[in-house]
């Protein structure tokens, strides 16, 4: 049995992680997404996985989570980072904050920036960043508390301070990327590699960027964990 499912919703070009206890056949979801309900209850079921917890890396403003559903369709907990305001969550993690499946944790890590509470996950030798790492790049920064200082240094001091052989897992790619390392990120990243702190807050300040089509419907959904919300 892989220890590591990475699986991709073509609609939202987001990443949903699936970690797993070979041995006690626990498992952690990581961004579950809407669509993907029942691929991913059928993935479980196929496995023969119970599963433990949840996770949200931020409150996504692009999609509606399957969270809600996952927690009610199992016996999993949901756990989301305090400062992301999902006030459904069983947990709200914090900083350091340990979450085991069987044999097995993760750690939380905080990563504010792409939002003030955005959280990246560490896993043995794995870390998934949600949208503040990319691959060859890095998530917004002007909504949602977005802060363009705070990315680069949760970035450069906390994610570039891990062992660069460490594999990065984000929460979207767009040109078909599946993985990448810190060791890469910190050499060749486009947006953070060779810059200052100044001259990232300035390039990302120049971005201009649409909004995101779904954001007034995903972010209040979110907070509820996908359930029973309506379009404020």
């Amino acid at each position: 049995m892989s220890p590591l499912h990475q699986l991709f919703d073509p609609g939202s070009s987001t990443f949903t992680y699936v970690l797993v206890d070979p041995v006690e056949r626990m498992a952690v979801i990581i961004d579950p997404v809407a669509e993907q309900l029942q691929r991913d209850l059928a993935l479980l079921r196929d496995e023969g996985l119970t599963l433990r917890y949840v996770l949200e890396t931020h409150n996504h403003a692009d999609h509606i989570t399957s969270a809600g559903s996952l927690t009610r369709s199992t016996s999993a907990l949901a756990a989301a980072p305090i400062g992301c305001g999902i006030v459904a969550a069983d947990r709200q993690l914090v900083d350091g904050d340990r979450l085991q499946f069987g044999a097995e944790a993760l750690t939380a890590m905080h990563t504010p920036g792409h939002t003030a509470g955005s959280m990246s996950y560490l896993w043995r030798d794995c870390v998934f960043t949600g949208d503040c790492l990319l691959i060859d790049g890095c998530g917004r920064t002007d909504f949602q508390s977005g802060d363009a200082g705070a990315l680069y240094d949760s970035i450069t001091q906390r994610l570039f301070g891990l062992p660069d052989e460490t594999r990065v897992y984000p929460a979207h790619d767009y040109r078909g990327r599946s993985m990448s390392t810190i060791g890469h990120e910190k050499a060749h990243n486009e947006r953070i590699a060779g810059r200052s702190r100044d001259e990232f807050i300035a390039l990302m300040g120049s971005l201009n960027l649409p909004r995101p089509r779904m954001m007034d419907v995903a972010v209040p959904a979110n907070r509820q964990l996908g359930l029973d919300v309506q379009a404020s």
